[in-house]
């Protein structure tokens, strides 16, 4: 019998991170979306999103906590594991959480190393202080995103869910983060809640793909939190975020018009920022 081929089987090819780096070079939007389990990691692969990320958002939508905060290392292992059995081809980030790397960069590699155990190929780190820790993981052949702009797991220092690097000083600041996270060998950066024209500069001075969440849609890419985008979160959405399911036959579908709509650049809108 034949051996199938990708063509005639209609099965993805595994997105992996030179794969990304070439959508990026070809102008090729990222569509990213999170995910916790197996049964939605399966729906997500088949509906083409090129990456799943196990966000600490967890402890929001699936442990009902008022922010990531208390998102434990074992908790993201657990999602982890989960997700990577569901998965196929996607590309797969998980979250490093609150504490797990804050003391050290022997201690990041300690935790990057259960989550890559777990089924990970991407951990990712949230501030522009962490290029020492970025260098540490990658030299220790860890791929990683980076995470600037509004960082949730600063949600009180920054005084709540507000619009980063709105000013000279500030724009300036997040520059100056950038170039030093690549610099640490990031390979991929999260750009939340900046002005969209910020973020079409970074997008355009940085080597690496950037994915923007609330930041406009000059980035190489876009993450929503799945169930904001499929409006099964309680309360009113950011403004930021579409329903994707209001008009759609089922999940699948609403997942696919995401991907459609962040590849042909009809999602998101530049003029909608923050929460």
């Amino acid at each position: 019998m034949a051996e199938h081929t990708q063509e005639s089987s209609g099965v993805r090819k595994p997105i992996t991170l030179p794969r990304l780096a070439e959508m990026h070079r070809a102008g090729e939007k990222i569509a990213v979306l999170t995910c916790y389990d197996a049964t939605f990691a399966r729906i997500l692969d088949d509906a083409g999103v090129d990456v799943l990320l196990v966000g600490d958002s967890l402890g929001m939508v699936v442990q009902g906590r008022p922010n990531t905060l208390p998102v434990s290392i074992e908790d993201m292992v657990y999602h982890t594991s989960c997700v990577a059995r569901g998965n196929r081809s996607a590309w797969l980030i998980a979250d490093m959480p609150f504490g797990s790397y804050h003391e050290s960069a022997e201690q990041a590699v300690r935790n990057a190393s259960r989550l890559f155990q777990a089924g990970a190929q991407m951990v990712k780190i949230e501030g522009g202080w962490v290029a020492a820790t970025v260098r540490a993981l990658v030299e220790r052949g860890m791929p990683v995103c980076a995470h600037l702009g509004f960082t949730p797991q600063t949600v009180h220092a920054l005084g709540g869910y507000r619009i980063q690097g709105r000013d000279a000083g500030g724009a300036a600041l997040l520059h100056a983060q950038a170039r030093d996270l690549a610099d640490a060998g990031a390979q991929m950066l999260v750009l939340e809640l900046v002005p969209s024209v910020l973020a079409r500069e970074l997008t355009q001075a940085l080597p690496l793909p950037t994915i923007g969440i609330g930041a406009g849609r000059g980035c190489g890419g876009q993450v929503l939190v799945l169930h904001d985008m499929l409006d099964l979160t309680p309360g009113p959405r950011p403004r930021f975020v579409r329903n994707f399911l209001d008009v759609g036959a089922g999940v699948q579908d609403a997942v696919r018009r995401y991907v459609s709509d962040v590849k042909s650049g009809a999602y998101p809108d530049d003029m909608l920022h923050g929460y």
